[in-house]
């Protein structure tokens, strides 16, 4: 069977891409800047190459922390422009403050503004040409679903938002039998016999397998399925696309062969990872501390104006290989705010004061927690540490939830950059499906993401 699959990016590939586009066009514009005869700030050649080389480094990294490279965002023109303006203001700003790396100030003022303006100018062209170009269906990853009917729509939309170049365009049932009907809006059925007839016409990149039950695949799928895959056609299983695309363990769809899932990063036993990250707990709390210390005074009247009861509460909380500790929080709360029982803090919650919301919204409240890093009970990156009421009546409910209790539990991590704050089962379950991605992949590059997606969390005002 011949067939042309049409172009499409992968994920890590649209992310590299942008990257290096952003700089080229940075470039570019800097370059054109130099046909301006009085414009001499900066100019492109190897004179300039650790100013360059550092400008191209703040980009990058306030890009990131900016979400300038998250996908879904990429795509929309609006969200761009403004992540566009705030992380060229902060490039511009820190590149003004470190006049050691950076080029002396122009005699001429003006021309600060010109690199600011070209450097917002170029990434926005670009942008806009890869919006216009690049996010269109022409390079869209074409998928072909093949599963239990009775799946499809919680599959479908558990994908749906993951990658705006993802297209999910129909499925075929692999069950012998089905009276079932999938009401799904935009997605077709193709029957077992259309099965290769499908792919060619609707020029599939690739087949995605959703079968939980792979004995109960019908013969006429299974055999095209076969010659598919001797035919070097691209077919993949759906938890590990799901993982790919999502970045969490789908533990929902694992079963009795839960030990496949699982293959758990070596970093939990490498001895210089672990050495690394607690030199990098003890650095980050210590600076955690001062911070707070220099921040106490004006908390401490925002705590007596705009809130009830003492500054700090302590409260039991579930770590590493489930032995509870007590965690220092600031507090949030009015006194006695579980009188009626214990219940999961919410959105809008009535029991949160005034200060307390500005404490959870800018993440002040977690300050004293360095306390518990700087003992070893707790670490910067990990899983949050749950209430021991809630650990109890999540582990009863929802699979694997303690062995997120196998590494220390965090001042931030995966699930917190990647999900709001949980207030229900639901809620829970998405956490653990991030945590347990955490652990099974947690690495330093992993670690470092988290730290720039906390330092967005926090400059966005997203806490709960």
């Amino acid at each position: 069977m011949k067939h042309k699959k049409g172009i499409h990016f992968e994920v890590s590939e649209r992310k590299v891409l942008l990257r290096i586009m952003d700089l080229a066009v940075v470039y570019l514009g800097i370059y054109g800047l130099g046909f301006y005869s009085n414009f001499e700030y900066i100019l492109l050649g190897t004179e300039n190459l650790v100013a360059l080389i550092l400008l191209g480094t703040y980009i990058i990294v306030f890009g990131t922390i900016f979400e300038l490279y998250d996908l879904q965002k990429a795509s929309i023109l609006e969200v761009t422009f403004r992540n566009i303006v705030i992380t060229i203001s902060t490039v511009v700003l820190f590149y003004l403050l470190t006049p050691i790396l950076s080029p002396s100030l122009p005699e001429d003022r003006i021309q600060i503004v010109y690199f600011y303006l070209v450097l917002i100018i170029s990434l926005l062209i670009w942008r806009l040409a890869y919006i216009s170009l690049i996010e269109t269906p022409r390079f869209y990853k074409r998928i072909l679903l093949v599963g239990e009917v009775s799946n499809i729509e919680g599959l479908v939309k558990a994908l749906d938002t993951s990658d705006p170049n993802y297209r999910i365009i129909g499925f075929v049932n692999s069950e012998s039998s089905s009276s079932e009907s999938v009401k799904f809006k935009g997605l077709k059925e193709f029957g077992a016999e259309d099965f290769l007839v499908a792919i060619q016409r609707e020029k599939i990149s690739e087949v995605l397998v959703a079968s939980f039950n792979s004995d109960a695949i019908i013969p006429e799928v299974y055999h095209d399925l076969l010659l598919l895959l001797e035919r070097g056609f691209k077919i993949r299983e759906y938890t590990q696309v799901y993982e790919e695309l999502l970045h969490r363990v789908p533990i929902q769809f694992v079963g009795r062969d839960f030990y496949k899932y699982f293959p758990f990063s070596r970093s939990n036993e490498n001895k210089l990872y672990i050495f690394f990250q607690r030199t990098f707990d003890i650095i980050c709390s210590i600076i955690g501390l001062s911070i707070g210390l220099l921040l106490l005074p004006f908390i401490l009247i925002g705590n007596v104006l705009a809130n009830t009861g003492p500054l700090f509460y302590i409260q039991e909380r579930v770590g590493k290989n489930s032995k509870p500790f007590r965690i220092v929080k600031l507090r949030t709360m009015v006194i006695n705010a579980e009188k009626d029982g214990v219940r999961w803090a919410k959105k809008n919650d009535n029991r949160i004061t005034a200060f307390g919301k500005f404490l959870r919204r800018s993440r002040l409240d977690e300050i004293p927690q360095f306390y518990n890093v700087l003992k070893g009970e707790m670490s910067i990156i990990g899983p949050r540490p749950e209430r021991p009421f809630f650990v109890n009546e999540l582990s009863r409910i929802i699979p694997f939830y303690e062995t997120r209790h196998i590494i220390k539990p965090g001042l931030t991590g995966w699930a917190q950059v990647k999900t709001r704050y949980g207030s229900s089962i639901d809620d829970s379950l998405t956490k653990l499906q991030y945590d347990l991605y955490y652990i099974k992949h947690r690495s330093i590059f992993l670690d470092f993401n988290i730290v720039i997606k906390t330092l967005s969390t926090i400059l966005y005002y997203r806490g709960q």
